[in-house]
């Protein structure tokens, strides 16, 4: 006996509280994201502050 065997032929269940996603709705879930919010601001000045750095004699 398989480990899925007992549910393997189940119907697929359809929610009767929450509709369907569009197919942009779905996709969106996948998009990418920032998971670090402000992080790529802090490189971008951490870069400006150092790009033109003037040496004193």
């Amino acid at each position: 006996m398989g480990k899925y065997d007992d549910i393997i032929n189940m119907e697929h269940h359809v929610s009767t509280k929450h509709p369907r996603l569009s197919i942009e709705q779905r996709a969106a879930q996948f998009a990418p994201f920032s998971a670090l919010a402000g992080y790529s601001d802090e490189i971008k000045e951490t870069a400006r502050l150092t790009k033109n750095k003037i040496e004193l004699r």
